[in-house]
């Protein structure tokens, strides 16, 4: 058992919620992480005890073409206030994890520099891959070089020259060294070489007790990276995208399948195979936004923090923030906030007052950290399953129909069952429990028991209120036009996952699933989904590269073969 394996992650973009300007001037510090010391004691309300920050280091725009990552960007401060800031964190029990962007850097890196100016003659010439001096670029060079995703401004790093990886091993030993970071988050990992990313685990077990290495990776079978041999976890993707599309589609199996693939994928042991779990991030739209009907804000944040896996919120998402991508920024996905703007959330704001509950139960139950996965019952809008340990077993209720749903499941040995969410106490009976889930709505039944009676006798109920929302993108359209580069250099197709198996399920005349066969009418829904997902993650690459026609658009609508669709997103890479 590490910190890690009861970690709820808050996700901070930190020169999005500071207010930094968009380009850096590389002028005198300007101390804007301070400002974000306050927000320490508003994470630890919401019952979250991590935190992952980044891009922290120099760069010249949106912190992903790094200039110096022994540097705290000018425009966040110094490295003295960074240190401030992880110490404090620490003070108050929250471990925090950096962005490594270590696929590429950016032009003003110094190897890159060398290079421009000394060309042949440089020793940093091997530093990056493929480069070419009978070629040139858009910024008359007088060569060439592999880039990430299409943009030149990303010089791709050779990870597989020795001299590369000894100094990014150096790095990630003077981020400990000088920060006390408690891990890493890979930026663009499933690009990464996994020899390079071997060379980082050896580093990670050296610098620092359980220190955490997570992977951006969009899709593919998990446990290449997730092992003893290179990471701890990765992004979950194939989870963001069922989260949100089976709660707007009524549609529980896409969520109930993807969690039994990825469960297997884990070899059953949700011990050994812990993935980050999200449903927002700085690079897709915020959950508010995505969601047809806002009130599946509650059951898709129940089933974020009591699904297998580590539950992440990013930052502003507890208020019911929204946010949209636009073509050429993510900025409205990276808000300034001010946290006096939401000094009274806790009291005053149901989704805010939603996530405390939830990170609260997360924390006083071991089982929904540690305990095994059971599917108890399976329908197009509901959906129950436990998690189960050492004697421990928390039912878990999800509705996301527009009435209530009165449903009998099997409770494990505990006598009488309480709602974490309302304080509703129910009797076991005959090995199960009856209840009745809100519409729209859920609830997380722990078992009575000493160790529980504290939380539960100090239970307020909780119920969304949508009003509460506040509707916030922070950057109207006619800011964003004025950036024509992609604010973002991570590697996403991040609206769907490509997906070659899928298990049907049907529910029986008793609501009991059976796995083994065909649902009525799901299957050639889900398959429908499956290549509209999979249209929708070619088109997110094709805008990240630039401009969309209409007859690029039509040819991905017009393209309704799976296997086609796989190819051409595998053709990105």
């Amino acid at each position: 058992m590490a910190w890690y394996d009861e970690a709820i992650f808050y996700h901070i973009y930190p020169l999005g919620l500071t207010g930094a300007p968009k380009e850096n001037s590389y002028g005198e510090p300007a101390h804007r992480l301070n400002t974000l010391l306050p927000w320490i004691d508003h994470i630890k309300s919401i019952g979250c005890n991590a935190i992952y920050i980044g891009p922290l280091f120099e760069s010249v725009g949106h912190g992903y073409e790094t200039t110096d990552y022994k540097k705290l960007d000018s425009r966040l401060g110094d490295n003295q206030d960074l240190i401030n800031f992880v110490a404090e964190c620490h003070n108050k029990g929250i471990k925090v994890i950096f962005d490594g962007v270590f696929n590429h850097t950016g032009r003003d890196f110094f190897a890159f520099k060398d290079i421009k100016e000394k060309r042949e003659g440089s020793q940093y010439r091997d530093w990056y891959c493929n480069v070419n001096f009978g070629g040139n670029n858009e910024y008359n060079d007088g060569f060439s070089y592999d880039n990430w995703g299409g943009y030149n401004l990303l010089v791709k790093l050779n990870q597989r020259n020795p001299a590369v990886k000894d100094y990014i091993c150096d790095v990630v030993r003077f981020w400990v060294s000088e920060f006390d970071v408690d891990g890493i988050r890979l930026d663009a990992a499933d690009v990464l070489d996994f020899d390079f990313m071997k060379a980082l685990r050896h580093v990670a077990n050296e610098v620092k007790p359980e220190f955490w290495l997570m992977g951006e990776v969009i899709h593919g079978d998990y446990s290449r990276w997730v092992n003893e041999g290179t990471l701890h976890s990765v992004t979950n993707y194939q989870l963001h995208k069922a989260l949100y599309s089976g709660n707007n589609d009524h549609n529980f199996f896409e969520i109930a399948h993807t969690v039994k693939r990825l469960y297997e994928m884990g070899s059953n042991n949700p011990n050994g195979f812990k993935l980050y779990n999200f449903v927002d991030n700085h690079d897709v739209e915020r959950i508010y936004t995505k969601l047809n009907n806002k009130a599946h804000f509650t059951p898709v944040h129940i089933l974020l923090y009591t699904l297998p896996g580590i539950p992440s919120l990013y930052y502003g998402s507890e208020f019911g923030i929204e946010g949209r991508k636009e073509k050429f920024s993510d900025a409205s996905l990276r808000p300034a906030l001010s946290l006096d703007d939401y000094r009274n959330a806790l009291t005053d704001n149901s989704f805010t007052a939603l996530i405390a509950a939830l990170g609260r139960t997360r924390q006083q139950s071991k089982a929904l950290s540690y305990g095994d996965y059971r599917e108890l019952k399976l329908m197009n809008r509901q959906y129950a399953f436990s998690r189960n340990f050492e004697g421990e077993s928390v039912v878990v209720t999800v509705n996301n129909d527009d009435s209530d749903f009165t449903m009998t499941v099997p409770a494990g040995n505990a006598a009488e069952y309480a709602g974490a969410l309302s304080g509703q106490k129910v009797r076991v009976e005959n090995g199960s429990i009856c209840v009745n889930v809100k519409a729209n709505s859920g609830e997380i039944w722990l078992p009575v028991t000493d160790k529980t009676a504290d939380m539960l006798s100090d239970v307020t109920p909780v119920a969304l209120h949508v009003e509460d929302a506040v509707k916030n993108t922070a950057a109207p359209a006619a800011e964003t036009a004025k950036t024509p580069a992609p604010e973002n250099a991570a590697p996403k197709a991040p609206e769907t996952m490509p997906d070659d198996s899928h298990t049907s399920a049907n529910v029986t005349a008793d609501n009991t699933p059976s796995v083994s066969e065909p649902h009525a009418g799901t299957s050639e829904e889900f398959e429908r989904g499956k290549i509209a997902g999979l249209q929708e993650a070619i088109l997110a690459i094709m805008e990240k590269n630039g401009p969309v026609t209409d007859q690029m658009r039509k040819d991905v609508t017009d393209n309704v073969y799976h296997d086609s669709l796989i190819n051409w997103i595998k053709s990105f890479r």
